[in-house]
Formats: structure tokens, sequence, C-alpha cells
């Protein structure tokens, strides 16, 4: 083989200056209106299977901590307002025991 002749591309590899036709370009389309619509529906249920558990996993996460969070604020309510209540309780009793205990006359 000679040097001219390796140089030479081969008849049946096209090169980048070559237009190779596109054999469905011409005739009817690879898939009717009908079978792309069946396609198209098929593939969302795919999807939709794919996701939905991710999905329910992600919205049950979100509501959790939604909720912890309004129990947390609700718990440190209740907390705040027993606290509260517990205080003037105590304030009230201790004030009335004071109060009985100088209305009772000496013993002395």
């Amino acid at each position: 083989m000679s040097s001219a002749e390796s140089h030479e591309p081969d008849a049946l590899v096209p090169v980048l200056t070559e237009v190779i036709e596109d054999q469905a370009a011409g005739g009817s389309p690879a898939l009717s209106a009908a079978a792309l619509e069946a396609l198209a529906l098929r593939l969302e249920h795919a999807v939709l299977a794919r996701l939905g558990p991710e999905l329910e996993r992600i919205i049950e996460e979100r509501f959790a901590r939604t909720l912890s969070e309004a129990l947390a604020q609700a718990l440190d309510g209740v907390r705040a307002e027993l606290t509260v209540s517990v205080t003037q309780m105590v304030r009230e009793g201790v004030a009335a025991s004071l109060a009985h205990a100088l209305a009772e006359p000496r013993r002395d």
C-alpha cells in the first residue's frame, strides 16, 4: 500500500462534508398522534407511580415538622399559663396561711 492510498478515505465511511439522508424524514411520521398521546399518558402514569412514594414521604416529613413545631408552641403556651396559675395559687395560699396564722391569738 502506497502512502497515497493510505490517506484516501474509505468509500463506506461518511465524512463530515457528506450528507446522509434520513430514512424516516421523507415518509410518514414514526408514531401517529394517537400513539404519541397513549405513550405520553403511559409515561405520565409511570413517572407519577415512581414519584408518588417519594412525594408522600416528603409531605409526611413536612407535616410532621409543622405539627411538631405547632405542638411545641402550644406546649410552651400551656406551660407559661400553668406557671402563672400555679405561682398565683401558691401566692394566694401562702397569703391565706399567713393571714390565718396572724389572726390566731398567741398561746404563749
